[in-house]
């Protein structure tokens, strides 16, 4: 399974987003990778669930896979919560 972590620029955001997503990953013992991406190379990379905020997530709905919107980034319960709803059972 592949997640794309989504900002704006591709950096700063995008990298706490993939901390806090490995962090609930290995909580959960689920063996995934976690790659960051910028909202324009978003658009044109491969991934199984993209995890990013409210306002880039309506810029990828064509993408054909589920988008979790995250509000706080670095909140692993929320993280967690919205994970497991994607996840395979």
């Amino acid at each position: 399974m592949k997640i794309l972590a989504v900002c704006g620029m591709g950096f700063g955001s995008s990298m706490v987003l993939r901390m806090t997503i490995e962090a609930v990953l290995k909580e959960l013992g689920v063996n995934a990778s976690v790659a960051t991406s910028d909202i324009g190379m978003a658009k044109s990379e491969t991934a199984d669930v993209i995890v990013t905020s409210s306002e880039f997530s309506k810029l990828l709905e064509d993408k054909g896979v589920p988008i979790i919107e995250i509000k706080n980034y670095v909140d692993k319960r929320e993280m967690k919560e919205k994970l497991l709803t994607v996840l395979p059972k």
